[in-house]
């Protein structure tokens, strides 16, 4: 079973994606903001990230940009999902490295088949 990490810095949000992945099949693990999901990316690794791009102490961009950078975790897909839906912020993103963006509110069936595709 694929280990998915949701970072955001909103419970209700964490809690509806982790909701939505785990009927879809998904062990779920969530972290805050971008310095949580670090520390648990280093501690245990998933198989892919659900960002938000806005938090704090360290945003989604920068989370992904870390992931990318990083020698171990650098092959982790990561999926933008965010309320940030201006052509701009889905050019900078992939700019970042996301694997995937997806804008809130978001279709459920969405998520899941972006998190599914980048899994196979």
């Amino acid at each position: 079973m694929s280990t998915v990490l949701i970072v955001d810095d909103s419970t209700t949000v964490r809690e509806m994606v982790s909701e939505h992945l785990r009927k879809g099949g998904f062990t779920v693990i969530e972290a805050v903001d971008g310095e949580e999901a670090i520390e648990k990316i280093k501690t245990s690794l998933p198989d892919l990230v659900v960002t938000d791009i806005v938090m704090p102490r360290k945003n989604g961009y920068e989370l992904c940009r870390w992931i990318k950078n990083d020698p171990i975790a650098k092959a982790i897909p990561v999926v933008m999902c965010t309320s940030k839906s201006e052509e701009f912020d889905i050019y900078w993103g992939m700019k970042q490295g996301a694997d995937a963006y997806i804008t809130k509110p978001y279709h459920p069936p969405d998520l899941l088949a972006a998190v599914k595709r980048l899994l196979k």
